[in-house]
């Protein structure tokens, strides 16, 4: 399926899923597969960036191929990474997954808020090294070694919580060009199994994806909340002619979202949810944005402390 992939490293980093007792039964089946065990999480280290790290240290490759445990790898898919490295001279190699998405939930959120990080890290703007946009998705993230140990790698960006736009950063600016791109048909992945996980999830990241600061995150909201059809269709609670003109106005965001939807390789129909996502998106981002204000943020059961001017210790 990924002849180019010479190693497979599994870092188990404490796991309560059976990871490390599912892969010694695949050991024997499979020979560069080799499971790394991590006992203990270092002081300063976000869980993910430690494992990364520690898997690094062992590998051999040229190339370093980061990917989590639920991405699936579609055949051929490492290739296609080393064909663009080839194609572009780029360093760092970087598919955003395609999203399999069941719940309604899912279908509301997970669309939305990709929908609009395309407006925050355009695949152009990332991929064009005089521009200082720089991002990458660590669920397919491949370096290589030359330009990974010079940066740091992991270590650099150990307390993280987006370490993978972090290393996407790193690398750009010590003159490493990176390429970052659709990945339909490559690699896909249902990041979240339930509600609380996926409000937890965004949770964690979107305060960091859409700025880092209050202003981003107040301009984020104006932005993406359908403000002047709220207020008309309030209004027209006394004046009927306004509602009608608020209800348009709503009718008329929703096809530019689902225009977006497009754009961004998810299926027009999900206009259905565009009022629950929007809900959503508002409610996770201001919940991210309270988090990172009281300092600190939960993920998988671990409470992370974060730093960040005018938040509260």
């Amino acid at each position: 399926m990924q002849p180019e992939v010479t190693e497979i490293i599994v870092v188990d980093d404490q796991s309560t899923d059976r990871t490390a007792e599912i892969v010694r039964g695949l050991i024997a089946k499979i020979p560069r597969l080799r499971l790394l065990e991590v006992d203990e999480v270092p002081p300063g280290w976000v869980g993910k960036n430690c494992a990364a790290f520690q898997g690094s240290k062992v590998a051999t490759g040229h190339w370093l191929l980061f990917t989590d445990a639920d991405a699936e790898l579609q055949p051929g898919a490492a290739a296609r990474a080393l064909q663009k490295a080839q194609e572009t001279n780029a360093a760092l190699i970087s598919f955003s997954p395609e999203q399999l998405t069941l719940a309604w939930y899912e279908k509301a959120l997970i669309p939305f808020v990709y929908s609009r990080l395309a407006k925050h890290y355009s695949y152009e703007a990332v991929n064009n090294p005089a521009a200082p946009a720089a991002a990458a998705n660590g669920q397919f993230l491949m370096i290589q070694r030359d330009a990974y140990h010079p940066i740091g790698g992991h270590s650099a960006v150990a307390a993280e919580l987006l370490e993978d736009v972090a290393l996407a950063k790193r690398a750009k600016a010590a003159g490493f060009r990176l390429w970052f791109g659709s990945g339909q048909g490559i690699v896909r992945v249902r990041m979240y199994r339930s509600f609380g996980a996926m409000w937890q999830g965004w949770k964690k990241n979107l305060y960091l994806l859409v700025g880092g600061n209050a202003r981003s995150v107040f301009g984020e909201l104006e932005s993406a909340i359908p403000w002047i059809p709220m207020v008309l269709i309030l209004l027209g609670v006394r004046f009927p002619v306004v509602m009608f003109l608020g209800v348009c106005f709503l009718l008329l965001r929703q096809l530019t979202y689902g225009l977006e939807l497009s754009r961004n390789q998810y299926p027009f129909k999900f206009i259905i949810y565009y009022v629950p996502a929007v809900v959503l998106y508002a409610g996770v981002l201001w919940a991210s944005y309270r988090s990172y204000l009281r300092g600190k943020v939960e993920w998988k059961g671990r409470e992370v402390a974060v730093t960040l001017p005018g938040a509260r210790h």
